[in-house]
C-alpha cells in the first residue's frame, strides 16, 4: 500500500456533526487519502451512513445502545471504538486517526487512542473546554486543533480550522516502529535536581542505555506515567518525587494521584529519591494560600513562588511515597541524601532544614515494606557520588533481565 492509499479513520458521531464530518472527508479524500468513518453517535439518527455503525462499535464493546443512560452509552463506545482502532492499527489498515466533537466526543476519542503506541498520529478537531485540552497535551502526543468556536455546522471560521487541519492529516503517515536496540530508562529532573540527572544521563548513556528525562513539573510526571504504562521504558530514575509535594498542599506542579503507580503496576525496576520534596510550587507571591503565612517562601521567578515544606509534611510526602512503592510488582531502592535533597536546601540556602528532611527518612523507613531497602547515604543529591549509586544499581537490574 502507498503513502496515497494509507487510510484515515474518522471518530465521530454522524448524529451531530454531519457537515463537519463530510468536509473534511471530502478534504481528504481530494488530497488522495482513503477515509474510514467510524459513527460513535448515540443519541439521533446519523445523518448518513458511516463505515461502520454506531450498533457495530457497540457489539464490538459487548454491548448495545438501546436503554442506557448517556455516560454509560459512551463509556461503551470509547470501548468498542478502542478495540476496533486497535485492530485497524495493528493490521496496518489505517495511518492516521482523527476526531471531530465536542467535549463528550473529545473524551471518547481519547479513551479510544490513548493507548496506540507513541507517535502513531492521532489528530482531535474539538470545541472541547481548555482544561479539558490541557490535560489531553500533557498526557499523550494527541495533536490538537481547537476550534475557539463550537462545532454548529460549517462557517468561516470552522471551516478555517477544518482547512489546516485537513492539510496537515493529509501529510501525516505511520510506520511501525523499530523497537530500539537499546533498553531505555526514564529519569526526573527539576531546575534544582538537574545536576542528578545530568549525572545520572551520563552515566547511562555510557553503557548503553538510552536515557530520557522529564521535567518534575506536573505536566512531566503525568506524561512519564501514561508512557510507562505504554511500555515505553525499561527502569525508571524517579529522582525527583516533588509532584507528590504539590499533590499534597494543592501546589501547581501536581501531577495528580496517580503519579508514583505506573512502574510499580509494570513491575519494571524503580530507584527512587526525594527530589525537591522540599518544596510546593504556586504563582507569583500573591498567589500562595494565606495558610501557608508561617511557611517559608521563596521567589525562584517573578512568577513561581516556591514553599519550604514542613516536618509534619515531609512525613505525609513520604507515607505517600512508601503507599505507592508498596503495591510495586518489581524491584524498588529507595536512595537518602542527607545532605540535602534540592540545590535550595543546602547549609547556608534557603530551604535548608535537616528536621524536614529527616522526618522524611524517618517516615519512608517505617511505613515501607521490609523487602523495600532504604541506601542511605551521607551525600547531597546533587552530589555525582549520589547520581552513580541510582545508575549503578539500575545498571545492575537492567542486566539482570537482558
Amino acid at each position: 500500500m502507498n503513502f496515497a492509499e494509507k487510510t484515515v479513520a474518522i471518530i465521530a458521531t454522524v448524529d451531530s456533526k454531519g457537515p463537519e464530518i463530510s468536509y473534511v472527508r471530502a478534504g481528504l479524500q481530494s488530497r488522495g487519502r482513503k477515509v474510514c468513518l467510524l459513527d460513535i453517535g448515540t443519541a439521533g439518527d446519523p445523518k448518513f451512513s458511516a463505515d461502520i455503525s454506531r450498533e457495530q462499535i457497540a457489539a464490538r464493546a459487548g454491548g448495545v445502545l438501546q436503554d442506557l443512560a448517556p455516560a454509560e452509552a459512551l463509556a461503551l463506545m470509547a470501548k468498542g471504538a478502542k478495540a476496533i482502532v486497535t485492530d485497524l492499527v495493528s493490521r496496518g489498515e489505517i495511518s492516521v486517526v482523527v476526531g471531530i466533537g465536542g467535549g463528550k466526543g473529545a473524551g471518547v476519542f481519547v479513551d479510544a487512542t490513548k493507548d496506540l503506541p507513541f507517535g502513531f498520529p492521532k489528530v482531535l478537531i474539538t470545541s472541547g473546554r481548555p482544561a479539558m485540552l490541557a490535560n489531553i497535551a500533557t498526557t499523550s502526543d494527541t495533536i490538537l486543533f481547537p476550534t475557539l468556536v463550537d462545532l454548529f455546522g460549517l462557517n468561516y471560521f470552522t471551516q478555517a480550522v477544518l482547512n489546516n487541519a485537513v492539510a496537515a492529516i493529509s501529510g501525516l503517515d505511520w510506520s511501525p516502529q523499530i523497537q530500539p536496540p537499546n533498553k531505555t530508562v526514564a529519569i526526573t529532573a527539576f531546575g534544582v535536581t538537574t545536576p542528578a540527572a545530568q549525572a545520572v544521563k551520563s552515566l547511562l548513556e555510557d553503557v548503553g542505555i538510552v536515557a530520557i528525562v522529564f521535567p518534575a513539573n506536573g505536566a512531566g510526571g503525568r506524561t512519564m506515567e501514561s508512557m510507562i504504562a505504554n511500555n515505553a521504558f525499561d527502569g525508571v530514575i524517579d529522582l525527583t518525587t516533588t509532584e507528590l509535594a504539590d499533590l499534597l498542599l494543592g501546589g501547581t506542579a501536581s501531577a495528580g494521584a496517580s503519579r508514583l503507580t505506573a512502574a510499580g503496576k509494570r513491575g519494571i525496576p524503580q530507584a527512587i529519591a526525594p527530589g525537591a520534596i522540599d518544596m510546593a510550587n504556586f504563582g507569583p507571591p500573591e498567589s500562595v494560600p494565606r495558610r501557608f503565612e508561617d511557611h517559608i517562601t521563596y521567589s525562584h521567578t517573578p512568577m513561581t513562588t516556591l514553599v519550604r515544606t514542613t516536618v509534619a509534611e515531609t512525613t505525609e510526602i513520604a507515607r505517600m511515597t512508601a503507599e505507592r512503592l508498596n503495591l510495586a510488582e518489581g524491584p524498588v531502592r529507595v536512595f537518602w541524601p542527607k545532605l540535602g535533597v534540592s540545590d535550595y536546601d543546602q547549609l547556608g540556602k534557603v530551604f535548608y532544614d535537616p528536621a524536614a528532611n529527616a522526618a522524611w527518612r524517618a517516615a519512608i523507613g517505617k511505613n515501607l515494606k521490609d523487602d523495600i531497602t532504604v541506601v542511605d547515604t551521607h551525600y547531597h543529591i546533587n552530589d555525582p557520588k549520589f547520581a552513580a549509586l541510582c545508575a549503578d544499581w539500575m545498571i545492575e537490574q537492567i542486566k539482570e533481565v537482558a
